[in-house]
């Protein structure tokens, strides 16, 4: 991952935190200590922020700073992918289970029919 994608990645996180917020850029940049130009160009990917600025825009939209960098499509992948998993171990564990019980209960009737007991 390059440093655009990372700027980029960044960027779409402060604007959609500070959207769910409901906060203009004027509102963040206030609560961070920092102009709205600035945080105009952290936004659109032209600007990388200082760790201080980093740690500002955080505590201003009350999380971690790591989160600033959650690639959010990634992370849904992952959560399909995980699911998914689950879902067909779940399947076929079930299937298992219902074609084993199912020729049970034809052999058991099998052996009741024919007396091979």
């Amino acid at each position: 991952m390059g440093g655009q994608e990372l700027r980029a990645i960044l960027g779409n996180n402060l604007r959609q935190y500070r959207s769910h917020r409901k906060w203009s850029q004027a509102d963040l940049a206030e609560q961070a200590d920092i102009s709205v130009t600035f945080l105009s160009d952290i936004e659109r990917g032209n600007k990388w922020p200082y760790p201080d600025t980093l740690s500002n825009l955080a505590k201003a939209l009350d999380i971690a700073v790591h989160e600033l960098f959650m690639d959010d499509e990634k992370a849904a992948d992952t959560d399909i992918k995980e699911l998914m998993g689950r879902f067909v171990k779940d399947v076929s564990l079930t299937l298992n289970k219902s074609v084993s019980l199912s020729l049970n209960q034809s052999l058991e009737h099998l052996r009741r029919q024919y007396s091979l007991e």
